[in-house]
């Protein structure tokens, strides 16, 4: 009687244990759904936003909402790849997503600069062709070399977004097209100069480069990979 008693409690114990086990599964899972989302909310904010910013351009101009929304934006951007990394989800597909809706909420914000300063645009057209052909060729290139576009995240590419940010807050916020407007474009260029040359260099498509340098390190260390 008392064996079976015993077997008995053993056995409660057991799937006392596996039900615990069971629901530490389901939360450790929803916590992972939820710091994935987290990034991704913030991602699809900046994609909303770039629709806005044209919509603004187009039927009201105003300065202040131009303003949230570049900050909004911004600050997005920042706290993306933060949350991303510190919550261990900052996946290349991620990392891919976060760059292309960049690309995204830039070029309406270049559509809208262009919709309401032409005369900007036109003062700086051969810094932007440069720029704008930079831009395709490195698209081609990584598209062709990788099948996929590259996603770096260089840290001259962060210098870019911020001198970005401040170009174009500078013209559709402050209205004022000095230095910073010219900074946006030339430290663009610099970027996509060494953002290419790191796909030229690079045997395999990969993610988080920070500069030639660790490319070149990275290349060094794994010289028989092959293209991807």
């Amino acid at each position: 009687m008392g064996d079976g008693t015993n077997v008995q409690r053993r056995a409660s114990s057991y799937r006392g244990a596996t039900v615990s086990r069971s629901g530490d599964v389901y939360r450790s899972d929803i916590l992972v759904a939820f710091a994935l989302r987290v990034p991704l909310a913030l991602t699809a904010l900046r994609a909303l936003l770039a629709p806005v910013v044209v919509l603004l351009a187009i039927f009201h101009p105003s300065r202040p909402a131009f303003g949230a929304c570049l900050v909004v934006a911004f600050v997005s951007d920042i706290f993306d790849g933060i949350l991303a990394r510190r919550m261990n989800v900052a996946t290349s597909n991620l990392r891919r997503l976060d760059s292309i809706t960049d690309t995204i909420f830039y070029l309406c914000t270049a559509f809208a600069v262009w919709y309401l300063y032409p005369s900007v645009i036109s003062q700086h057209m051969v810094a932007l062709v440069c720029l704008f052909v930079l831009e395709v060729a490195r698209y081609v290139f990584d598209l062709h070399k990788f099948g996929r576009e590259a996603s770096y995240h260089m840290w001259s590419s962060k210098l870019w977004g911020i001198a970005l940010f401040a170009g174009i807050f500078s013209l559709l916020v402050l209205r004022s097209s000095g230095i910073a407007v010219s900074l946006a474009i030339y430290v663009g260029i610099l970027a996509d100069i060494e953002g290419l040359a790191i796909s030229i260099i690079m045997n395999k498509w990969e993610s988080d480069i920070p500069t030639f340098v660790h490319a070149r390190h990275r290349r060094i260390a794994k010289p028989d990979q092959i293209s991807v």
